[in-house]
């Protein structure tokens, strides 16, 4: 069993709520935290709403993923190279 210090408005809303869905307080807090709960477990990770799709793009034998370090360093040099010859 739990205790819960609520301030002045949320007390009073706890009561506006009770009464109007003919439950307790008590009811009302249970009710809310398993929602609560609810809503937690359904907000799957990033990689879970997307894990369908992982993998199932193709490069074309293109390799986009290795030396990427190099290709970029490559990239950001080639750039500095162009702003030094404006």
């Amino acid at each position: 069993m739990a205790t819960v210090r609520l301030d002045v408005p949320t007390e009073t809303t706890l009561q506006r709520l009770a009464a109007r869905r003919g439950q307790t307080k008590s009811e009302v807090i249970r009710d809310a935290i398993a929602r609560l709960a609810k809503e937690e477990t359904d907000q799957d990770s990033a990689y879970h709403r997307l894990r369908p799709f992982v993998g199932i793009v193709d490069s074309g034998g293109k390799q986009l993923s290795t030396d990427t370090g190099r290709k970029l360093s490559e990239l950001l040099e080639a750039r500095q190279r162009e702003r030094r010859t404006r």
